[in-house]
């Protein structure tokens, strides 16, 4: 690259770095660089408080210009030695860049603007072209400080923040108050609930102190007449037998008829009040349900690709996964289920609330749930809870004996909740906040729970892949494929 000629070296020297022209009026900013007065004034006019150096960015204290006359005199003395030139020197042709082409928007000079290159391209003065340009950026910035002043003006006088802040704090304050009224109703609630059942309480325990001195009279009684008796037996034979009329009497009296230790009004009312109060759990419980589904996030579920059952083949994503006749060439290892075609999720959940949504096929074999993290992956399965498996299977539950769950028309979602403090695995349709199936009391013994999935029936895989093919009379001119029959004629994909 070719070293700057000594005219274009006076001209960088001097020339102001924002008009980029020779200086005109210049002064020196406190950092020491220097500008023409006229585009520092423009530049710090809508500074607040804070004075910026255009060039080293450095903060000045205060407006302070200090006038550069020996800077005046070089750019005199560079006017003069380069008259009329609004630029450099023109590289190709060492001749003053003294004209502007308007189409390709670059200082010419005189001996380019002859050349065939631009001989029908506008061609204008240098200065013209500036004077021009100077006009169409000043009408810009113009419009640009008048909005901004009268954005500036409008917040200052309305005292107004943004919209969507006032919004955001507008709900946030609304939600507060909503959970506050909640809190005071259901305390509310509570303390009725607790003076009502203070009050059985109090009738229940007179009950049963009444019961006690009815008891307490009624034995001391029976300990005076048997004390009666005894003293008779000491009695001569022909004394004895005189009151012997009286004596049978008084033995037929003597029975002891214990009451009930609560009346049969507080035993109603005490069942009563158990029964109000498993309907006010119940509806407790969709509370929370219904605030778990629309406020928590699904917990994000991914599929372990090295617990899969070799006849599974899952998604690259993790997310979903089918069944195959031909099992894949997979590792043996004891994490793997070798026997029912299974897989797990990754990571598990030791404590807290989450669930998470699958997508079901319409009459396949599968099911779905969680499973402790030391239940058995080898061999024939005992899928029960028992087990350490809480499971919903193509709408039957996994208890003995089965629960028959099938809903008509059956969803094609559903959703599973895990409630790890609270013991319990739910099962719902998505979008519903009444359980299809619930386990209450779920035996975790602290351990991690890993969401489960379950496809087709692998104890009749071999068995099935010798059967011939048949038709499928459900559905015509369709036949049944050995997928069909095993219950791999679909996906279970987990919903994002």
């Amino acid at each position: 690259m070719a070293e700057p000629s000594l005219a274009e070296q006076l001209r960088a020297e001097a020339s102001c770095p924002v008009c980029l022209e020779l200086f005109q009026d210049p002064v020196s900013v406190p950092c020491g660089h220097n500008f023409c007065r006229g585009c520092i004034e423009r530049c710090w006019e809508s500074s607040r408080g804070s004075f910026c150096c255009p060039r080293c960015r450095n903060v000045a204290p205060e407006r302070g210009l200090r006038p550069s006359r020996e800077l005046g005199h070089v750019a005199d003395i560079a006017r003069g030695l380069l008259p009329g030139v609004p630029g450099t020197l023109c590289r190709r042709h060492r001749e003053p860049l003294q004209l502007f082409c308007r189409e390709e928007r670059a200082l010419l000079c005189l001996v380019c603007s002859r050349s065939r290159a631009h001989w029908l391209h506008r061609v204008v003065p240098a200065e013209e072209a500036a004077q021009e340009y100077k006009e169409q950026i000043q009408s810009c910035l113009q419009a640009l400080k008048e909005e901004r002043e009268k954005y500036l003006e409008s917040q200052k006088s309305s005292g107004r923040r943004s919209l969507h802040l006032d919004k955001t704090r507008s709900e946030g304050q609304r939600m507060v108050w909503e959970f506050q009224e909640l809190r005071r109703f259901l305390e509310e609630q509570e303390r009725l609930l607790l003076v009502q059942l203070g009050d059985l309480d109090r009738a229940i325990g007179r009950a049963q102190d009444e019961a006690l001195a009815k008891v307490s009279e009624e034995l001391s009684q029976l300990d005076t007449l048997i004390w009666e008796m005894e003293g008779k037996f000491q009695q001569p034979p022909s004394h004895f037998l005189q009151d012997i009329r009286q004596l049978l009497d008084s033995c037929e009296r003597m029975k002891f008829h214990p009451p009930a230790e609560i009346s049969s009004d507080l035993e109603r009312s005490l069942e009563d009040f158990v029964q109000r109060n498993i309907l006010v759990r119940g509806t407790l419980r969709r509370c929370q349900d219904s605030l778990m589904f629309q406020l928590q996030e699904p917990a994000n579920v991914t599929l372990d690709p090295s617990t899969a059952h070799p006849n599974l083949q899952l998604s690259e994503d993790g997310k979903e996964v089918r069944g195959q006749l031909v099992p894949r060439d997979v590792p043996d290892h004891p994490e793997r289920f070798d026997f029912e075609p299974c897989v797990l999720a990754r990571g598990g959940f030791a404590s807290g609330r989450h669930f998470w949504e699958v997508e079901v096929g319409q009459g396949g074999v599968w099911a779905l749930g969680v499973v402790r993290e030391s239940a058995r992956r080898r061999g024939p399965l005992s899928l029960t809870p028992k087990e350490g498996v809480w499971a919903l299977e193509a709408f039957h539950s996994l208890t003995s004996p089965r629960a028959n769950l099938r809903l008509h028309p059956p969803p094609r979602r559903l959703r599973v909740s895990l409630d790890y403090e609270g013991r319990r695995v739910a099962f719902f349709s998505a979008g519903d906040d009444i359980p299809i199936l619930e386990y209450t009391r779920a035996a975790f013994n602290g351990e991690r729970v890993l969401p489960w999935f379950k496809m087709g029936m692998g104890a009749r895989l071999l068995e099935v892949t010798r059967s011939p093919r048949c038709e499928d009379r459900g559905v015509a001119g369709r036949f049944m494929s050995p997928l069909d029959w095993v219950g791999f004629g679909f996906s279970l994909r987990i919903c994002p």
